[in-house]
């Protein structure tokens, strides 16, 4: 199986690709950069939390991870704003492993509720979520979990 950890600075070329990829699934054009990934991820201020799946040196998925918080509660949280497997991992469990690896991530950060989205007809990514202990939310797209 796949070796989960955060992202590296080596990993900033496959991991253009990967959102590249996950960027056409939806129909939109990526404009990322390596340059952009490095500030975002790795820079000064680094505005993202990413995760990266390799497996033989090559990378088969990632996760980004942007901080939330809810003032008014005293919460802070984390969205699961990417998650992308590549094709030929899905239905290995990859996907789930890679939620249980940003829930981890929240714990380690004294998060209170990681939050996602997915796309509408994305049943399976829904019921991923599901089986990692999210909620659904009002807008059925929308799953949280609870983590404190």
């Amino acid at each position: 199986m796949p070796h989960i950890r955060p992202v590296a600075a080596h990993d900033l070329p496959a991991l253009k690709h990967l959102i590249t990829a996950l960027a056409e699934l939806h129909g939109d054009t990526a404009r990322v950069t390596e340059d952009s990934l490095q500030r975002d991820l790795l820079g000064e201020a680094p505005w993202v939390l990413g995760l990266v799946a390799e497996y033989d040196f090559a990378l088969v998925a990632y996760a980004a991870l942007c901080p939330r918080a809810q003032l008014q509660f005293g919460e802070r949280g984390l969205d699961i704003h990417h998650l992308y497997v590549r094709p030929a991992w899905r239905g290995q469990g990859l996907g789930r492993r890679m939620i249980e690896a940003c829930v981890q991530k929240a714990t380690t950060l004294h998060c209170d509720y990681v939050i996602t989205s997915t796309a509408p007809d994305n049943k399976a990514a829904q019921g991923a979520y599901r089986a990692c202990g999210f909620v659904q939310l009002a807008d059925p797209t929308r799953f949280r979990r609870a983590i404190r």
